[in-house]
């Protein structure tokens, strides 16, 4: 351990024992203790899935289930084509496989005989549903799958080897790809060998024309080859390619028949159309490599590999001027064309649909992406963070955990060069983080998002609570975060208010302004379809609790003695047993997390943001806008985010003034018109993704 390992460590437990601290005070022992449980949890050895392969049994007659577009006649979405020459035995587990697992989207099934001269004919005939065609005479991989495209009726193309086993909900998320990705114009399965290794997760073709399996022999689960993204080509035993597209560039080239080198040719071609071919990791399928061709390059149809690199050579000799040297290491060939790499570190992984930071902090790595950066996301905590992580990976965010991360120091010293910035959210996770950064990726940029200022924040509560323990705390945190930010080349802040106070109190920092970022959902439903009234706040925030307490037993018995029917919604996960409590309260509903809170956003008339003390930007508000719901909130809440009252949104901050503002946006169609529409202007002037692009591109990338 040398001295940075040391500083780290030191840094870490004494910041952990302050928040524990801090925590204490503000949240109680019970929620405290779970914070400190979820931040030391061991994370699992391993996130390797259990593979699927049909029984092996002699041919019996089968039907493709009434999943099948068709067994039923309904138009598919996609055609599944499978070329086939003898090797009965492998085609009959790919169609066993499918069978046992068909895809919730409607799809035909075409197996395209290629002359065999096995039993692949007489059982065939005997599989209902399947849609079986026999070629005059052999003609090879690449005139059975052209064939078989030719018959095909679905919008998508779907190429599957006969020696593959596809494992549940393969083509469910091959075909999401399209939908995720608009510019995707090839998507390709992660394939496996039967025990479990990583047998490719897209290829690599370098400037000589010869390609590399990326990832093969690793784990599929390895970050590295875990997320959504771009590859020269996808080997064509298992991809999707929209039919008009393969249509519009010809099929697979005639020129490379009968087989190898068509399916890289058409991930050239696709990348000419101006299209993406990208690797999805969700789609797994098992491939029994070389079991029809064989794998010597020197006799045989394999033969045909060596060959077809000399008429791709020739094909694509502009395109492969611009490829990375075959000496290049194949990690950085497999990113090198996004530009540049942002490093992204926070406390723990995202969770947008649990509060207003994590929803920023992942559509500011979706604004990254759509500007062309790679993103790399690394977890303080290290942990696999279950579906949250497969989001971002599904967004095309290279996120890292552990197993695969056995330390933060290890990590940055390995990974650190690869870095043009990075962007550190929080300042006790920034305070921990620079050293190494400094140490390990000097070339970079560094960022310190403040996410909000948390000794304003902190200085507030205390002033609320008038505490003087909590009113020194403050002090403290003012001090570590203002360290940080003289140690940071750029900070990032949530309104004008807080750049304004960071102007006196840390005069030589470059302080920029990036606020929330909210995709504009629209008006939503008409007043008169509306009801009852909302919150939305996760319950670690302690400013949220208050909020809730003081709106319960201050402000909604004045609303419920004159509208008696109205109920206030509750939502927000973590929910501590004072907020339970209120369910007790007449007309109160308590509901916790709720995965999807749309139908609240869009069916209760109004939201309410009664908090007391804070900072930053509050994401309620913006989101409750941005589905044209109108919003009565305090001052504090509307803190620094260009709001007008009356206009815009009701401002009050007394109990009584408060039940009256939500009484009159209740009651009063026309001024609940005017607020639903100017919040949706604001929201789209001011915390759209658009709104962000240019400090993103001046701070980020420029």
């Amino acid at each position: 351990m040398n001295w940075t390992d040391l500083r780290f460590f030191l840094d870490r437990s004494a910041g952990l024992f302050r928040r524990g601290l801090a925590s204490l005070r503000t949240r109680g022992l019970r929620a405290s203790w779970a914070r400190v449980h979820k931040h030391l949890r061991s994370a699992p050895v391993s996130q390797r899935r259990a593979l699927y392969f049909p029984e092996a049994a002699a041919f019996a007659p089968f039907a493709l289930p009434a999943g099948s577009a068709s067994a039923v006649g309904a138009a598919p979405q996609a055609s599944i084509v499978i070329p086939v020459f003898n090797q009965f035995a492998h085609t009959l587990a790919c169609l066993r496989a499918l069978a046992a697992h068909m895809p919730r989207a409607p799809v035909e099934v075409i197996v395209v005989d290629d002359g065999s001269s096995d039993e692949t004919e007489a059982a065939l005939l005997q599989v209902a549903g399947l849609r079986y065609h026999r070629r005059a005479r052999n003609g090879g991989f690449i005139a059975a799958c052209n064939d078989g495209a030719a018959l095909a009726r679905g919008d998508y193309l779907v190429f599957l080897n006969n020696d593959t086993i596809a494992q549940p909900g393969w083509l469910d998320a091959l075909l999401r790809t399209f939908a995720d990705h608009p510019d995707c114009g090839v998507a390709g399965a992660q394939l496996l060998y039967p025990d479990g290794r990583l047998q490719e997760a897209g290829g690599i073709v370098f400037a000589d024309g010869s390609a590399h399996n990326y990832g093969r022999f690793e784990s599929p689960d390895d970050p590295r080859v875990a997320f959504v993204r771009e590859a020269d080509y996808c080997s064509g035993a298992a991809i999707a390619v929209p039919r008009a597209l393969y249509s519009r560039l010809g099929g697979f080239d005639t020129r490379y028949a009968p087989a190898y080198y068509e399916d890289t040719d058409l991930g050239f071609a696709v990348r000419q159309a101006g299209l993406g071919v990208l690797y999805q990791p969700a789609s797994r399928v098992v491939h029994m490599e070389g079991a029809t061709a064989g794998t010597d390059t020197g006799s045989g149809m394999k033969a045909y590999q060596v060959r077809n690199r000399s008429v791709f050579q020739e094909k694509w000799h502009e395109a492969l001027a611009v490829q990375p040297r075959a000496d290049t290491d194949a990690d950085a060939a497999a990113v090198r064309r996004r530009h540049p790499t942002v490093l992204v570190i926070d406390e723990s992984t995202p969770r947008p649909d649990r509060d207003s930071g994590s929803l920023r902090l992942v559509n500011l790595m979706r604004l990254l992406r759509g500007e062309g950066a790679h993103v790399v996301f690394l977890p303080a905590d290290r942990a696999h963070d279950g579906a949250y992580t497969e989001a971002l990976q599904q967004l095309g965010i290279e996120a890292w955990h552990a197993p695969f991360v056995q330390s933060p120091a290890a990590w940055l010293r390995r990974h650190g060069h690869r870095f043009d910035r990075v962007v550190v959210c929080r300042h006790f996770v920034a305070r921990e983080f620079l050293p190494f950064l400094r140490q390990h990726a000097p070339q970079a940029r560094v960022v310190f998002d403040s996410v909000d200022l948390h000794y304003l924040r902190e200085r507030r509560g205390a002033e609320l609570a008038a505490d003087p323990a909590l009113l020194r705390a403050a002090e403290r945190t003012r001090v570590l975060e203002l360290d940080v930010i003289a140690r940071s080349d750029a900070t990032l802040v949530v309104s004008e208010t807080e750049r304004a106070l960071l102007a006196h109190d840390a005069p030589q920092a470059r302080v920029e302004v990036l606020s929330n970022l909210h995709h504009v959902a629209g008006p939503g439903r008409p007043f008169a379809q509306r009801h009852d009234i909302v919150f939305v706040g996760g319950f670690r925030h302690p400013p949220n609790a208050d909020a809730v307490q003081w709106f319960v037993s201050a402000v909604f018995p004045l609303i419920r003695a004159r509208l008696p029917a109205v109920r206030f919604h509750c939502i927000g996960g973590d929910v501590p047993d004072e907020i339970t409590m209120l369910a007790a309260q007449p007309g109160v509903v308590v509901h916790g997390h709720v995965p999807d809170i749309a139908p609240y956003m869009d069916g209760a008339r109004i939201a309410v943001a009664p908090l007391r003390y804070g900072a930053g930007v509050k994401g309620k508000v913006n989101l409750s806008m941005a589905h044209g719901q109108p919003v009565v909130a305090t001052s504090c809440a509307v803190e620094g985010m260009h709001l007008r009252h009356a206009e815009d949104v009701l401002v009050a901050d007394d109990a009584q003034a408060f039940a009256d503002a939500v009484l009159q946006a209740y009651q009063d169609e026309t001024l609940w018109r005017r607020l639903s529409a100017n919040g949706l202007l604001n929201v789209e002037r001011h915390f759209s993704l658009d709104a962000g692009r240019d400090v993103v591109r001046r701070v980020l990338l420029a």
